[in-house]
C-alpha cells in the first residue's frame, strides 16, 4: 500500500496580508521556513510516498520552489487550479487522477502546524470512506458524531444552524468537536463525486453522503494545533514549532467517553 498525501496550498491567504499580496500563503515563512516546507516534511518523515499540492494563488512560485526543493523518497505532483479555485472538495477531486486508485488520500491544510502523529492517523482510517481527526476545541462550528463516532451532521452554536441528513437532528443528542483540517479519504468516495459542481467544500460533501457512508471522527486528546491564517499568529507559530514534541509512535483514542454541552469552553 503506497501512503499518499494531499496538501492544500491553492487558497487565496487574505488573513496574510499584505504578505500574500506578493506570495502565497504556501511560502510564507515559519521558523526559518515556508509553511508548505513543514507539512512536506512532516509527511516524508510518516513515510509517504506521494503527494500532491494544488496551486492556485501565485501557482509558479509554489512549482518554482517544489522544483528547487525536491525531498528524497517524496514524489510531490502540483493539481493546477491556476483557472479557477474549486475549494476543498472540487480540489480533491481535480487532483484525483494524479493519486493511486488503490491507497487513501491523506489531506492536509498547509497552513495547520500539530504534534499529530501522521502515519498512525493514516493507519486507523483505512477502514472507512472517510476519517475525520477532530478534537475538543473551542470554536462556534462543530462536526456532530454518533455513539460510534460516525458523522451525522454540523452545527453553528452562534446562529443555531444545523446541518444533517437526517430530519430533526437535536445536536445536544450527539457529540460535537472541532474539526483539525486534516482528514482521509477513501478512493472509492472520490469516485462518488461526479455529480457534484466543479466547485464544493469537502465538509459540504461529507455532511451529504454522511447518512450512507462510512465517515467516522477519530478524537485525539492531547491534541496541540495552530492554525497559521493570520499576521498576528505568524510569530506565536514559530515560539509554537519550537515546544512542539513528536511522538515517534502515537496512540490516538477512537472516542471520548462523554460529549461536553454545545457552548461549554473546551
Amino acid at each position: 500500500m503506497m501512503r499518499q498525501a494531499m496538501i492544500f496550498a491553492a487558497g487565496l491567504g487574505t488573513r496574510l496580508r499584505p504578505l500574500t499580496d506578493t506570495m502565497p500563503k504556501a511560502l510564507v515563512e515559519v521558523g526559518g521556513k515556508p509553511l508548505l516546507a513543514h507539512v512536506l516534511q512532516r509527511i516524508r518523515q510518516a513515510g509517504f510516498e506521494r503527494a500532491v499540492v494544488n496551486v492556485h494563488h501565485f501557482p509558479q512560485q509554489i512549482i518554482d520552489y517544489l522544483d528547487s526543493h525536491p525531498l528524497d523518497h517524496l514524489q510531490v505532483s502540483v493539481s493546477d487550479e491556476s483557472d479557477q479555485l474549486l475549494e476543498t472538495g472540487g480540489g480533491i477531486r481535480k487532483a484525483f487522477p494524479l493519486f493511486s486508485p488503490d491507497s487513501n488520500i491523506l489531506i492536509h491544510n498547509v497552513d495547520i502546524l500539530s504534534n499529530v502523529d501522521l502515519a498512525g492517523f493514516y493507519e486507523q482510517a483505512q477502514a472507512d470512506e472517510a476519517t475525520l481527526l477532530v478534537s475538543e476545541r473551542s470554536t462556534s462550528r462543530y462536526l456532530l458524531f454518533d455513539e460510534e463516532m460516525r458523522l451525522v451532521g454540523w452545527t453553528n452554536i452562534q446562529t443555531g444552524e444545523v446541518r444533517s441528513p437526517y430530519p430533526d437532528l437535536n445536536p445536544r443528542d450527539y457529540r460535537a468537536y472541532a474539526f483539525s483540517g486534516i482528514h482521509v479519504i477513501s478512493p472509492r468516495l472520490v469516485a462518488t463525486m461526479d455529480t457534484w459542481p466543479s466547485r464544493f467544500g469537502i465538509i459540504d460533501f461529507y455532511l451529504a453522503v454522511c447518512g450512507k457512508c462510512r465517515i467516522r471522527g477519530i478524537v485525539k486528546p492531547d491534541l496541540r494545533l495552530l492554525d497559521v491564517g493570520k499576521i498576528d499568529s505568524l510569530h506565536e507559530a514559530g515560539e509554537f514549532l519550537k515546544t512542539l514534541q513528536l511522538p515517534q509512535v502515537e496512540q490516538i483514542s477512537p472516542s471520548t467517553p462523554i460529549p461536553l454541552p454545545l457552548g461549554e469552553a473546551r
